[in-house]
């Protein structure tokens, strides 16, 4: 017979007395309580600035010396994590397979609750072997709960090739900490749901990650100021706002900006160097290369 006590409940998973009594409240007091509990979470993150801005640098480095970032999760923190890897190919020019999404389950997880997958630890070992991850990869484990069998397998696999491995929980002190080599930690607290982890624990995730990827995105040189120069102009939106960067910085019409984009095959920052160079568009790609990619260099 077992005397010992359960384990303490983790913070994700204890009930908040402030919304204990939810299911008598108006909407308009529901919606009032949740945006008081949402406002711990941006407190929460700032709380971990350091450890982000140090995962910022890691993930540069590795991807300007051709690794890749590679966001592993369950549920909620697997979606979340490949909704940011499906971002950043339209926003900032990168190949698709530069930031990759895995989630326990497969693809399938992704609109469907896959009963179990997050619990098999081999399934984290053999999505990333599927991707071939290498040492010059990151991984990025992504589990509010911080114990998440698939995200503590794919990590310790991970640590074992030499990969660079970050961490992220909504609670101190996980199992996951001994797996990471950089630990972010927002500890959001009880959620309005016991332990519906989509809530402050989800917004806090999605902070995160939108830090990590512009971060990395903006010391890659993926912008020009707060302008998107190297998106890739799928849709019409995303046509114009290309006209737009270019006519802003070049002074040219939105008409000439149009006629240059053409010549340049659709490269914003490539029609900004010729322009304002005056230089070829291949003669402007090869200061660019030179540079990096970065704009701002290539107008110096």
């Amino acid at each position: 017979m077992n005397d010992l006590p359960p384990p303490p409940a983790s913070a994700t998973e204890t009930r908040n007395p402030a919304s204990a009594a939810i299911d008598s409240l108006s909407s308009l007091a529901i919606v009032r309580l949740m945006n008081v509990e949402d406002q711990s979470v941006l407190h929460a993150v700032a709380r971990e600035e350091l450890a982000i801005a140090r995962a910022i640098d890691v993930i540069a480095e590795r991807l300007s010396g051709g690794g890749r970032l590679i966001y592993m999760g369950a549920g909620t923190s697997g979606r979340l994590g490949v909704l940011d890897a499906s971002e950043c190919p339209p926003t900032f020019s990168v190949p698709p397979g530069m930031v990759i999404g895995l989630i326990a389950g497969g693809r399938a997880a992704l609109t469907s609750a896959i009963e179990g997958a997050e619990d098999l630890r081999e399934d984290g070992v053999r999505d990333l072997q599927s991707v071939s991850l290498t040492a010059a990869d990151v991984v990025m484990g992504i589990a509010t709960s911080g114990r998440t069998p698939y995200v503590l397998g794919g990590l310790a696999y991970a640590r074992t090739l030499g990969a660079f491995t970050i961490g992220f929980a909504c609670n101190e002190g996980s199992p996951m900490v001994a797996l990471s080599d950089i630990m972010i930690s927002p500890v959001v607290g009880p959620e309005v749901i016991t332990g519906s982890t989509r809530l402050k624990a989800g917004t806090a995730t999605k902070l995160v990650l939108n830090m990590l990827t512009t971060g990395t995105m903006v010391r890659l040189g993926k912008t020009y100021g707060n302008l998107m120069v190297d998106l890739t102009a799928t849709n019409e939106k995303l046509r114009d706002r290309s006209q737009r960067i270019v006519s802003e910085l070049t002074g040219l019409s939105v008409d000439e900006a149009t006629q240059l984009l053409v010549r340049c095959d659709g490269q914003v920052k490539t029609a900004v160097v010729a322009c304002l160079k005056q230089l070829s568009p291949d003669t402007a790609r090869l200061r660019l290369k030179d540079c990096g990619g970065h704009l701002r260099l290539a107008l110096k």
